[in-house]
This record gives C-alpha cells, sequence and structure tokens, in this order.
C-alpha cells in the first residue's frame, strides 16, 4: 500500500512539473504578445525565445517570434522561424504565406515561388494564397501571370483592398493609369485608411508631370502609415525635382536604412548625386542599378547625364 502510494506520489510530481513547464512557455507566450502589443519588439522576442528554450517545437512562439523578426526586416531570422514551425506542421498556412513574403522581400524570389506554389495547391480558396503568388510574379515581372492572380483572388473576395491596389500597381506598370485609378477608387472605399493607396496615386502623379500633387498624395500615405519606409523613398524622389535637393535625400536614406536592397531607393540616390554634379557617386550608384533593373524608369536617362558630368 505504501509502495502504490509512493507511486501516486511520485506520478503526480511528475504530472505537476509538466504542468508547470507548460504553464511557465504559455506565460512567456503571452507575455510576448502583450510586448508586440506594445511595440517593444524587443521584449517580445525575449520572451518568445525563453518559451522556446523550455520547448523549442512551440509553435505558436516560433510562428509569433518570426513575425516579429519579419517586421523588423530580419528576413533570415524571420525565414528560420517560419522554417521551423514549417517542419513541424508542413501544411500551416500561415507560416507558409509569411515565409513566402519574407523570401520575396529577401530577394529569394524563385523559394518565395515555390511557397506561393505550395499554398495555392494546399489553398486555392483562401485570398492569401493567390496574393503572394500574384505579389512574387510580380517581382519576376510576370505581370500578366500576376494579374491572373490577383484577379483569382478577387473571385473570391471582390471587395479586398489589397487585391484591389495591387492589381493597380501592375496596370501602373503597364502605364494603364485610368484603369488603375478606378480601383484605386474602390480600394478607398473598401478601406479608406489603406496607405497604399495614396501612394500609388503619389506615383501616377508624378508620372503625368504633377510632381506638387504626387506630393500631397504622398504626404497622405505617409500620415496614415509612417512606418512604410516606401513613401519616403518616393518623398525622397518627388523633392528632388523640386529642387529640394538635401530633404529629399533624407527621405530616401531613411528608406534606404529600413530596406538597402531597395532599387528603387538607390537609384534615386544616384540621381541626387546627378543633380548635385558629383559624377563618381552619380555613377556607382545608377550603374549597379542599371546592371540589376536596365529597364528601370528614369535609370538609363540620369546615367546618360551623369557621364556627361
Amino acid at each position: 500500500m505504501r509502495r502504490s502510494l509512493l507511486l501516486i506520489v511520485v506520478a503526480a510530481l511528475i504530472l505537476s512539473a509538466c504542468d508547470s513547464q507548460e504553464d511557465k512557455k504559455g506565460r512567456f507566450l503571452l507575455k510576448g504578445n502583450e510586448k508586440l502589443k506594445e511595440n517593444d519588439t524587443k521584449s517580445a522576442i525575449d520572451f518568445y525565445s525563453e518559451a522556446l528554450k523550455i520547448d523549442p517545437q512551440f509553435v505558436d512562439a516560433l510562428y509569433n517570434r518570426g513575425l516579429v523578426f519579419e517586421r523588423l526586416n530580419r528576413l533570415d531570422e524571420a525565414i528560420s522561424d517560419f522554417g521551423a514551425v514549417l517542419s513541424i506542421e508542413s501544411a500551416h498556412r500561415e507560416a507558409l504565406f509569411q515565409r513566402g513574403l519574407a523570401l520575396m522581400d529577401n530577394g529569394e524570389y524563385y523559394k518565395a515561388l515555390a511557397d506561393a506554389e505550395k499554398s495555392v495547391a494546399l489553398y486555392p480558396d483562401n485570398w492569401q494564397s493567390h496574393f503572394l503568388h500574384g505579389l512574387v510574379l510580380e517581382k519576376l515581372k510576370n505581370w500578366e501571370a500576376a494579374l491572373e492572380a490577383f484577379d483569382q483572388g478577387l473571385q473570391l473576395e471582390t471587395q479586398n483592398s489589397d487585391l484591389l491596389v495591387n492589381k493597380a500597381i501592375l496596370l501602373f506598370y503597364k502605364k494603364s493609369y485610368a484603369e488603375a485609378e478606378a480601383l484605386l477608387e474602390k480600394a478607398e472605399k473598401v478601406n479608406p485608411t489603406e496607405s497604399n493607396i495614396f501612394n500609388l496615386r503619389s506615383m501616377i502623379a508624378f508620372e503625368q508631370k504633377e510632381t506638387e500633387k504626387a506630393l500631397d498624395w504622398v504626404e497622405k500615405a505617409i500620415a496614415l502609415n509612417p512606418r512604410d519606409p516606401y513613401p519616403y523613398n518616393n518623398r525622397g524622389l518627388y523633392k528632388l525635382f523640386l529642387n529640394d535637393l538635401e530633404a529629399g535625400l533624407e527621405d530616401i536614406n531613411f528608406s534606404l536604412k529600413q530596406d538597402p536592397k531597395n532599387l528603387y531607393a538607390l537609384r534615386n540616390k544616384g540621381i541626387y548625386y546627378t543633380k548635385k554634379g558629383q559624377k563618381e557617386l552619380a555613377l556607382r550608384y545608377l550603374e549597379d542599378v542599371h546592371a540589376k533593373d536596365p529597364e528601370m524608369e528614369l535609370v538609363q536617362e540620369y546615367l546618360s547625364l551623369a557621364q556627361t558630368l
């Protein structure tokens, strides 16, 4: 009887220890979530990491930490965490989507395409699968296939502002400005606080030589989402064309600090140095961008100007 009682006590202690570890990792997860809501990303990462010390296969902590790394543009770490989730749950829809985005932002387009295609195969009825597919195809400059992907997403969610705006971006690339504007009007009715609507309107205005109007639109985009680096780069470009060169460079550098691989921002630095008459620096930036994307707007024009300095 005493032996049986001892076994019961030992078993209870083991179960209690297990419960304690489960509770502890759960508390770390919740604390991480709270810190993330407060925008304290460092503490959020620390708490998620503490949870993972207890259970390295804790999917929720891996996924959430990956999201924070992605927000901070620490893309290799984000990709690693999302990959760890997928090694545990190979069909984890959100991790597959987020890894595809992170791979795309990291310039690993064909790996991102593989995730997008897998997502479409596993979740054809989810708009995010087609959204990711369209984004990656856009990066690969397969615009017609990207348009088709966004249209497939819109068949599932006709009023989705992300899909509407990104389809409008493709129409902008094709110089179908009126069609792009019509989609932006529709997107604004759905989500009037979507900053990308106003950023794209600024780009259309700039292409139509309405630089002051472009500046007004991009200011609205920045006011709506001050953390997005890309409108700052556009504002920098517009300021260059309005001869506010130093303010323009400040915006471009701010954007590059967030995304050092942004070819449009590197192009804009080349434009800045061309306007300043600094031939060596202008050529360094413009030749680099031209080698990677010779068809980018303004690159050949300002490269030719820089060569004559």
